[in-house]
This record gives C-alpha cells, structure tokens and sequence, in this order.
C-alpha cells in the first residue's frame, strides 16, 4: 500500500510542474481571443516593434553565423595554450545579468566608452541605434550557438576528415563538403537556440540601446512599456513571441531527431570508419 502511494507521487509532482509551466501560456491566449489578438498586431507600436526585432535579430544571426562558425571550428579541432580561457570568454556571457551585458557594451562602445572616442572621429555613433540593439542581441545570444557549435565539430569522425583530406581534398573543401554537413544538425539547433535567446532579450538592449518606437524598441521592450498602457496590445505581442519560440523548439527537435537518424543510417550503410 505505501509502495503504491509512493508511485502517485511522481505523477502528481509531474501534474503539477506540467501545469505551472503551462498555465502562463495559456493565459495569454485565454485572455485575448484570436479575432483580438489579430486586431492588435495591426497596431503601429506593434507592428514596429515586429520589424525592428526581425532586422535586427536576423543581422545579429548572420554575424554569429558567419563568426562564430570558425570560431567554433578552431576550439574543437585545435589544442593550443589558452584554449580554456577562450572557451571562458564564449561561456560568460551566458551566466552575465544581461543588464551587465549591456552596461559593459555602453562603456566599450559608449561616446565616452573605450572605443567610443575613435568611432565618434569618424561620426559613427552606436548606443541607442538598431546596431547596437544588434550588438546586444549577438553578444548575449551567440554563445548559445557557439557552444552548442563546438559540440557539433567535436562529434564528427576525425578519420572521415583524414581520408577527405588524403584523396586531395584542401582544408577548405573538407570543411564545406564534409565537415559541415556532418555537423549540420548541431549548427542549426544552435542557431534556433541563439534566436531564440535574441527574441527575449531585454535587459542588456535597454541599457545599451534603450526602447525608442521603430528605431530600437523590439517586441520585449514594447511588451514592457505597453503593460500598462495596453495591456491586450502586450498580450498580442507575448502571442506572437510564444508562436515564434514554439516553432524554434519545433525546429530544433526536427534537426536534433534528423541528425539521430542521419548517424544511424551512415552506421547502417558502414559508412562510418570508426572501428
């Protein structure tokens, strides 16, 4: 009897967690109906808030694509003297407040900043435009994608490389044609998994870029300052990120689940040269 007590635990632990993670979500839905919600996307705060968070999210990935795409090579493939202190430095963004992200971001790039002197020289000047909401979102997001790169790299057979590069193929042609369709599935999980995190961002662009309508306030920014001026405006806005990061976590389960069968499939037509 005590024995089958304590197996309902477990399920009601579950019910419960399951519940609480879920209640939110529904909540926002539940409080604005779909013909409401629609209504409120149409709204200029809204809309400009849906615009600057694509643009500047989408430059933001492109910059942690094409960087921290080498980056992530170079420390998986390499052992070199400081290599732990710059697997440090990709890492400690993700455990930084974001508003100390964003404060660190102000005094490097600030008019007053470390480089703030040489950029206004040449009249550039980046606190409180969409570049530096696009700073922001790239430092705070890209070791989401950096790290879960590394591991991308580090799982592909080093003697599937050795055989590319000894029938001729040069280290770029074995990195485009072999290494990086073998790590696909890891670089698109954390691709989805660093938007992701670029979509909620809120603390290091306010502090680095401010919420200025249709020049730098994205969706998070524009949720905070409608909370209390329209809160259905808000809750239409909370729809649109929760459909956005419901279809990232699709994603990510498709590529995780296609690179599970991938593998398997290379094992089954011993393609894999590993024993």
């Amino acid at each position: 009897m005590r024995r089958r007590a304590l197996g309902w635990v477990p399920l009601a632990a579950a019910a419960v967690t399951l519940g609480f993670l879920l209640l939110p979500i529904a909540a926002i839905f539940v409080r604005t109906g779909p013909g409401a919600l629609l209504d409120q996307l149409s709204s200029p705060v809204v809309r400009d808030a849906f615009v600057v968070t694509l643009r500047t999210s989408g430059v933001a990935q492109a910059l942690i694509l094409l960087l921290g795409t080498p980056t992530a090579y170079l420390l998986a493939t390499r052992r070199f003297r400081g290599r732990p202190l710059a697997v440090v430095l990709v890492e400690l963004p993700l455990v930084l407040p974001p508003a100390v992200a964003g404060l660190g971001l102000f005094a490097a790039f600030g008019r007053m900043g470390l480089l703030g002197s040489t950029f206004d020289a040449f009249g550039v000047s980046i606190p409180f435009t969409q570049t530096a909401v696009t700073l922001a979102v790239a430092y705070v997001a890209s070791p989401l994608y950096i790290r879960q790169a590394i591991t991308a790299f580090e799982a592909v057979d080093p003697d599937v490389v050795a055989a590319s590069r000894t029938l001729g193929a040069g280290p770029a042609r074995t990195f485009f044609r072999v290494v990086l369709p073998l790590a696909r599935a890891g670089l698109i999980a954390g691709l989805a998994l660093s938007f992701a995190r670029g979509l909620g961002e809120f603390g290091a662009t306010i502090m680095f870029a401010g919420s200025l309508q249709g020049i730098t306030q994205t969706l998070p920014l524009a949720i905070y300052a409608e909370f209390d001026v329209d809160f259905d405006a808000a809750l239409a806005m909370g729809g649109v990120l929760v459909g956005i990061s419901i279809l990232l976590l699709v994603a990510l389960h498709v590529a995780l689940s296609w690179r599970s069968s991938s593998t398997a499939s290379r094992s089954l037509f011993g393609l894999s040269t590993s024993g």
